[in-house]
């Protein structure tokens, strides 16, 4: 029989009494979980599992739910951006009803706020969800309490994408003689990289009074403070190849009214990780195969191929095979490409990306003249980069889908308006061929 939402929320009463020990609980706080993020893009890159990682966003949510039933937890807290943005169609709400209909099973509440991905005004669709879900409001923060638990979690939704202000100063007065948790999808100050959505600091979230935020909108995993307990649990799933590492759910585990442990428990189903490899020291073409085999080694005996792992390869560093790299990307990709394969069936090359350059003291290329100083001092020319913008902007931008990854990284740079970048590439390529033109 299924259990009703007064047994989940251990229906409040007005003669509980609170002199008596603080129960002992768990829960999870997860966030960011995108689900159905689109992974644009990767249909390029051969060998790749394309429908696994498609789906890995949702395979990282059901491992989530699996290991809140496996391990009985209390109940659990999603801080913001639960979807990618408004859904395609009704699958994604369906899917997650479902799933929140298999905690409701196991007796075990949600809490969740909207984000900046998922912000009321962002969802044209909706479903009714089962009752062991609570969302909190977009127009005010509430509070909603576990009696049993003695536990009070304050939070609010974002009601639409681009919520600038702090939030926390609505956020409800502690209850007293309770566990009190606060659930706020936010930048906070000092995370630049990231939109400045609900913008706080962490002095105003330690004097709330709370003795556990539960934070969201960062991806990295951060235990920011301790007293309280102010933490991003980061990205459920990576997504790509900017967000490497374990990522997943922070499980809390409260005792005596404190925090005894909060552990970041990886759940992702396939992990980022970028593998560098230092050019300066090889001087035969031949040697680069050996140098990126085990390079590549030495990164799987760090990380494991469980779960499976998709790499970037970066070459880098200077020498004087610089313009024979550049010229031969194609085939050092492809040879990439196998010694991954030999080394794991779990493991992928994404991407390769050539960032060698010439040593600094080799003398000019005689045949070429002055072009190389020239091209060298492109990069950093602004009427150049200007000039380019204006003329190329409409054709790079109306590009179809580029055939090679390096006309993909050009486009890529022209969208994001990196034109100093996009003009330094296009140098060090025009170099290369140059000087493997006169060999």
């Amino acid at each position: 029989m299924p259990t009703s939402k007064s047994q989940l929320y251990r229906g409040a009463t007005l003669d509980s009494d609170y002199t008596s020990p603080m129960p002992t609980f768990r829960f999870i706080h997860a966030a960011d979980i995108h689900l159905d993020s689109p992974l644009r893009g990767l249909s390029r890159y051969e060998g790749l599992p394309i429908e696994e990682i498609r789906e890995a966003s949702r395979s990282a949510f059901d491992r989530l739910i699996r290991f809140a039933c496996s391990e009985k937890v209390d109940f659990v807290v999603i801080a913001g951006d639960l979807y990618d943005s408004d859904w395609k169609d009704m699958g994604t709400g369906l899917y997650f009803a479902k799933a929140m209909g298999r905690l409701g099973s196991a007796g075990i509440p949600v809490f969740l706020i909207r984000g900046n991905h998922d912000a009321v005004s962002v969802l044209t669709r909706s479903l009714p969800l089962p009752e062991n879900v609570h969302v909190f409001s977009d127009r005010v923060a509430e509070t909603k309490q576990l009696e049993a638990l003695r536990v009070a979690l304050h939070g609010r939704s974002f009601g639409s994408r681009r919520e600038v202000d702090d939030i926390t100063p609505s956020y409800p007065e502690p209850v007293s003689g309770f566990f009190n948790i606060g659930i706020l999808h936010t930048s906070l100050n000092g995370y630049a990289e990231h939109e400045p959505y609900a913008p706080c600091n962490l002095a105003a979230l330690e004097a709330k009074g709370y003795d556990y935020w539960a934070l969201g909108h960062v991806h990295e995993h951060a235990i920011l403070n301790t007293s309280p307990y102010v933490v991003f649990s980061g990205v459920l799933q990576g997504r790509h190849i900017r967000e490497q590492g374990p990522k997943g759910a922070v499980l809390v585990e409260v005792e005596d009214g404190a925090v005894k442990r909060a552990e970041h428990i990886p759940l992702d189903v396939f992990r980022w990780a970028i593998v560098a490899v230092d050019c300066t020291e090889i001087d035969q073409l031949e040697d680069l195969q050996g140098l990126i085999r085990r390079e590549i080694r030495s990164h799987l005996e760090m990380l494991g191929t469980n779960p499976p792992v998709v790499i970037q390869l970066v070459l880098k560093g200077s020498t004087p095979l610089h313009a024979r790299i550049m010229e031969s990307s194609g085939q050092i990709r492809d040879d990439a490409r196998a010694i991954a394969v030999e080394l794991s069936t779990d493991l992928w090359l994404e991407k390769l990306k050539i960032q060698v350059e010439a040593p600094k003291e080799s003398a000019p290329n005689p045949q070429v003249g002055g072009l190389d100083e020239l091209l060298a001092s492109a990069a950093s020319d602004d009427l150049l980069s200007k000039k380019l913008q204006n003329e190329l902007t409409p054709f790079l931008l109306a590009y179809p889908k580029p055939p090679s990854e390096t006309e993909e990284t050009v486009v890529l740079l022209a969208r994001a308006g990196s034109w100093n970048e996009l003009i330094s590439l296009a140098s060090k390529t025009l170099q290369a061929r140059l000087v493997s033109a006169e060999d």
